[in-house]
């Protein structure tokens, strides 16, 4: 191979200074988290894709309120879910512990409709009728993101939006835990360092 035919290393962005010195911008880093106004944005881009855009809207919600996995997302069932009791039970993987979370009013709402419109043992069934694979959620997201203009965006970035919404909004680190289903609390303490507000009050003045 000649060495024009070699692949160039990509070329980073260039900023120049006052002094009209160029240097190169670092690439912005990747992200770790979702915040609650781009939830809001994916899922409203999803609901305006098509036919299936209540059902993709759902998944991030479900996904985001629940900080679900993408298997544990695509993989529930709706036995696991009571629309009476406001209720659904989380099949937590990966060693994680599982547990019942109370579904919000927003969440019944958008189940209802959606068992409505749907036959299946799955809550998220594809067009063929089986249920969702990772894969599908991952192209759903994608196509989400990328009609509002952002990237990098993955579905265990939901997740994290889960931790770190909840520490900003002061819960405690414990019940963060029992709520991702974290055994061990230094999984958890991720979501601290994250967190905007987490010195706000240390001086009173």
């Amino acid at each position: 191979m000649s060495i024009s035919a070699k692949r160039k290393p990509p070329t980073l962005p260039e900023q120049t200074l006052e002094s009209g010195t160029v240097v190169p911008l670092r690439p912005a880093p990747p992200r770790a988290y979702l915040k609650p106004d781009e939830v809001e944005q994916l899922m409203d881009a999803a609901r305006s894709r098509g036919r299936h855009g209540h059902r993709d809207a759902t998944m991030i919600l479900l996904a985001y309120r629940h900080g679900l996995r993408v298997k544990e997302l695509v993989d529930l069932r709706w036995d696991q879910v009571d629309l009476k009791l406001g209720r659904i039970h989380i099949c937590r993987l990966k060693g994680s512990e599982s547990g019942v979370h109370p579904l919000s009013g927003i969440e019944i709402r958008a189940l209802r409709r959606l068992q409505r419109e749907q036959s299946g043992t799955h809550v998220f069934m594809s067009e063929q009728k089986a249920h969702m694979t990772p894969r599908a959620f991952f192209k759903i997201l994608s196509l989400a993101a990328a009609d509002v203009g952002m990237d990098n965006v993955h579905p265990h970035l939901l997740r994290h939006g889960t931790g770190y919404k909840l520490v900003n909004d002061g819960v405690d680190t414990r019940t963060i835990a029992a709520y991702l289903g974290h055994k061990n609390l230094t999984n958890t303490a991720r979501y601290t360092a994250m967190s905007a507000t987490r010195f706000n009050g240390l001086w009173k003045d």
